[in-house]
């Protein structure tokens, strides 16, 4: 008997004998023309591309704007008890002895974000220090200014006085996506400027307890002790973020990083820049999650929202009518799902913009307009 399919297996075998031949001879011309351009992509059946073989060029952009920074900070050197024995004193003649200190030193990164030499960083690198001094990629080096920090986001603003900077071109992390490649440019363990790569592994992260206000990019890019304060860029060389933990007791990276969005660390720079301090926006509450539990006992059918706790008087959510008890559900029209992620959405704002607030009170759906403040000040 004979097969009637034979002439169409015969077609498809010629027809991928056909494909390999040409494959492979593209690929022999490019080697004896010297190419280096044959991705494995190529071969794919739609001829995608799998992405460029070098992220050269977005290092080349990005690099001179990322510096070494080093700091020294005086400490007193602890004293014997025997110290404070004026016989002991007088039998050793200790009693001119003058007050003994040390020095201890500490590195991290930052990246330049204006020409006029105001850069960014953490503010754990340079918290205390009494000597601040910044490394260029060119080689160069000068003292840096304090200009100002806002420990409650962990950054921290910097000014050095040398001419010909290149400050750092600024992305959009809010149009980053999962799976994106990112590079991390810093200073590890102070080897020197070092470039690692990875992926945005997720967008949005808080609630780590690591600082105030939270909103990371996640990574898996290599970071280590020393990149706190470098850059996290794009395949472009643009800036997403500011590389500033990592989620490992042992101190080095195991693929868990976190950068502070690009555009929430320039606005603090400007704030701190123009006004000495970081200008957030305040309601005036404190709120407790909404938990299964607790809604249940409330007689809930929805789980979402924060239950609020305390009004601080007169500020703009007592003048906008809130209670304690009452239940927001929304603001500005975007579902409140827990309290700490309510807070930066709130702190996003400035003093003077006006929120939409909607809430259930007593199993009744309301809604008021409330006017953001400035949080009062501690002291």
């Amino acid at each position: 008997m004979r097969f009637a399919g034979w002439p169409i297996i015969t077609g498809l075998l010629l027809g991928l004998s056909l494909s390999l031949w040409l494959n492979l001879e593209r690929l022999q011309n490019s080697r004896r023309s010297g190419g280096t351009d044959i991705h494995l992509g190529a071969w794919t059946n739609d001829g995608a591309d799998w992405g460029p073989a070098s992220y050269a060029e977005a290092v080349t952009n990005a690099a001179p704007a990322v510096v070494n920074i080093y700091t020294r900070k005086k400490l007193q050197r602890a004293y014997h008890p025997l110290l404070n024995d004026p016989l002991f004193r007088h039998f050793f003649n200790n009693s001119d002895q003058p007050q003994q200190e040390r020095m201890q030193s500490a590195l991290g990164s930052g990246v330049i974000i204006s020409p006029e030499g105001y850069l960014l960083t953490n503010n754990h690198v340079i918290d205390g220090a009494d000597e601040i001094l910044v490394l260029l990629q060119d080689g160069r080096d000068g003292q840096a200014t304090l200009v100002g920090t806002d420990p409650e986001s962990d950054l921290a603003v910097l000014k050095i006085d040398l001419d010909n900077l290149t400050a750092i071109r600024i992305g959009d992390p809010n149009a980053a996506h999962i799976g994106d490649v990112v590079l991390a440019i810093g200073n590890p363990f102070g080897v020197g400027q070092t470039v690692t790569q990875g992926i945005i592994s997720a967008t949005g992260r808080y609630g780590l307890g690591i600082n105030t206000y939270e909103n990371y990019l996640q990574t898996d890019a290599a970071i280590n002790p020393g990149n706190s304060g470098g850059a996290l860029i794009d395949v472009q060389g643009n800036l997403l973020g500011i590389n500033t933990a990592i989620l490992d007791k042992t101190g080095f990276s195991v693929g868990i990083g976190f950068a502070i969005p690009a555009d929430t660390a320039v606005k603090v720079m400007q704030d701190l820049v123009s006004y000495g301090q970081v200008v957030r926006g305040w309601l005036g509450i404190e709120a407790q999650q909404l938990t299964p539990e607790l809604a249940q006992s409330l007689q809930l059918s929805a789980t979402n929202g924060v239950i609020v706790t305390a009004i601080y008087n007169n500020g703009p959510a007592h003048k906008a009518g809130l209670r304690p008890g009452d239940i927001i559900q929304r603001m500005n029209n975007i579902v409140v799902s827990d309290g700490r992620l309510s807070m930066q959405q709130i702190a996003q704002g400035r003093p003077g913009d006006e929120i939409t607030i909607e809430f259930l009170r007593q199993g009744k759906l309301e809604k008021v307009q409330a006017v953001l403040g400035v949080k009062p000040s501690k002291g």
